[in-house]
């Protein structure tokens, strides 16, 4: 029996399985960014954030602003996601220079 019969039967399996999941997800509901200044800094990575229109969010860091050892410091100019499910919390997504 040749391998190269067996392994494309599997992958035809798996491309339909992956157009079903496709085809019945819902799609994500769409984050809302929001501008910020750092209020205060709190323990493991997470920041009180006071936004543009003048609320104070509880932020958390992004995993690429983490990977990449970027400092942030109380005063900085940040970017937030807030959730539209829960707009007390959010992750920092970019510190602006």
């Amino acid at each position: 029996m040749a391998r190269g019969h067996n392994r494309n039967r599997y992958t035809e399996r798996r491309q339909k399985k992956a157009d079903r999941a496709a085809a019945t997800a819902t799609p994500k509901e769409e984050a809302i960014e929001v501008e910020g200044t750092i209020v205060e800094p709190l323990p493991n990575a997470m920041f009180r954030v006071e936004l543009a229109n003048g609320h104070r969010v509880l932020a958390h860091v992004s995993g690429k602003i983490r990977m990449n050892f970027i400092r942030i410091l109380p005063g900085d100019r940040v970017l937030v996601e807030l959730s539209p499910y829960d707009l007390t919390h959010g992750r920092i997504t970019y510190r602006y220079k």
